[in-house]
């Protein structure tokens, strides 16, 4: 039977920040290297070395929990570390090997073959500076012809073969996951063949959109839809190899996926302390995107758990071919309350519905100016919307008067707060209260912070990032991503 999953205590080396120290390797030794927070090396970690493919010889690493039964099938988790580290570094900055002693699954970690890098597929536009060296002496290997050719592609699938054989592996559940430069070469498998997995994931490695679409803007694919999870982070600036705007690459690669997978409907949305997810249902697999709020390159030490909970443990291969949802351990449902509005969008996003707003949500400035002819100093900007807006959604009466100009909001519970163009503060319930800006007429709607409502009235969470605010009612700090993914939901 399958066990718990349980955190070793290690030996700190907290004047260690080398990428990837070989002092971990075979030790007690854990380091902080960019957030990658190490575990002690797993005493049940076996390094292998051997042909597989192509007559070269190659490394990897398996993972086998205790808990192991050949009786009984168990699925496999293929994990592919980031450029320039190895199977066992994948081991020990991720958390899949506590995840397989809960769940008894077992995991491979290959190295890659040439350089600790990944082969990956590269466009014809990235390829000169992708294998140049830059200033750090660092350039990708040269791309193989295509990637029945690719000699790390003909290992992954050499390996995953070979576990089959050795041990009672549920073909219909294999899984392939990445970090960086690993999730890049993740993406390439799965767009190959994909038809060996139940699912993709992966953290910080967007594919060049080049890659993804033909000239006509068609999905290049020969693996077909497969449940695919996508981590991205908030203050990850992506590869400059093909585009600046990390944004946008996000947004194409994710877009890549919903087509394959046809999914046509928004998705359930919820932000869950830093972790922002997008839950999407295809009508052939599932996608799920994940943002998470102030965390740059690579992946976070809990991405593993994460992507077991909410997808690989619920999708399989059916002996059709097809992607069969059996029902993952936490289900992929969105916040039950949130409110969310962007900049410019005169819909609004509540609880996983769209929502018509009488006038679009706007950013307003509170200023400060020092004495005559002061410079004008910024103290806040914040997304307003229509105290309209705001008495429908919390069940309350707006009482207009003033031509528009004034307001009394009588909320559900009774109280009475009292608005008046240009001013500052309000009355609530007799007593006056600052707010951060004054109250602003808008095509003859009086509107106010949206932030300060929710907080200070409402006693709500609220987090406003990239012209969007996300309110709920528990902790959440909304990443960069997620903000442009619901900015596009109400456009």
């Amino acid at each position: 039977m399958p066990g718990a999953a349980v955190l070793r205590p290690g030996v700190p080396d907290d004047d260690n920040r080398d990428y990837l120290p070989e002092s971990l390797k075979d030790s007690e030794i854990v380091v902080n290297e960019n957030g990658n927070n190490s575990q002690p090396y797993p005493p049940l970690l076996r390094e292998h070395e051997g042909v597989v493919a192509d007559g070269i010889t190659d490394a990897w690493y398996t993972y086998v929990p205790s808990s192991y039964d050949p009786a009984s099938p168990v699925p496999l988790v293929v994990a592919l570390h980031g450029g320039l580290m190895t199977g066992w570094g994948q081991a020990v900055y991720t958390s899949w090997v506590n995840v397989a002693d809960r769940e008894g699954f077992i995991v491979l970690f290959p190295t890659a073959s040439s350089r600790r890098l990944w082969t990956v597929e590269l466009s014809a536009a990235s390829l000169p500076a992708a294998t140049t060296p830059n200033s750090n002496g660092l350039y990708l290997n040269q791309p193989a012809a295509g990637a029945d050719v690719n000699h790390d592609v003909r290992l992954v699938l050499g390996l995953i073969e070979k576990l089959t054989a050795e041990y009672e592996i549920d073909r219909s559940r294999i899984f392939l996951q990445g970090m960086s430069l690993g999730d890049s070469m993740t993406a390439f498998f799965a767009r190959n063949f994909g038809h060996l997995l139940a699912g993709a994931s992966g953290s910080g490695g967007p594919t060049d959109p080049a890659l993804l679409f033909d000239e006509q803007g068609n999905v290049v694919n020969r693996g077909g839809p497969l449940a695919v999870w996508q981590s991205r982070l908030d203050l990850d600036n992506g590869p400059s190899l093909f585009s600046d705007d990390a944004a946008e690459v996000n947004r194409l690669n994710r877009e890549y996926w919903l087509r394959v997978n046809g999914v046509t409907e928004p998705p359930a949305i919820a932000v869950r302390g830093v972790d922002s997810f997008a839950f999407y249902r295809g009508a052939h697999a599932d996608v799920v995107f994940r943002d998470v709020h102030g965390r740059d390159h690579g992946q976070t030490f809990d991405d593993a758990e994460l992507v077991w909970d909410y997808l690989f443990s619920g999708v399989r291969r059916s002996a059709d071919g097809s992607i069969e949802r059996t029902g993952p351990v936490l289900p992929p449902v969105g916040d039950l309350f949130a409110i969310a509005v962007a900049e410019d969008r005169k819909a609004a996003w509540v609880s996983g519905d769209r929502v018509r707003m009488p006038v679009a949500a706007f950013t307003w400035e509170a200023a400060k100016y020092h004495g005559m002819g002061g410079e004008r100093e910024v103290r806040g900007s914040y997304l307003f919307v229509p105290l309209s807006f705001l008495a429908a959604l919390f069940r309350g009466t707006l009482q207009v008067g003033d031509r528009g100009a004034s307001a009394v909001l009588t909320l559900a519970d009774g109280r009475t707060l009292q608005f008046a163009r240009g001013v500052i503060g309000c009355v609530l319930d007799g007593r006056v209260t600052s707010m951060p800006a004054e109250a602003v007429v808008r095509e003859g709607e009086l509107c106010i912070s949206l932030e300060w409502f929710a907080l200070n009235v409402m006693s709500l969470w609220s987090s406003t990032h990239s012209g969007v605010t996300y309110v709920t009612d528990h902790y959440s700090q909304l990443g960069g991503n997620m903000a442009r993914l619901i900015s596009d939901l109400l456009s």
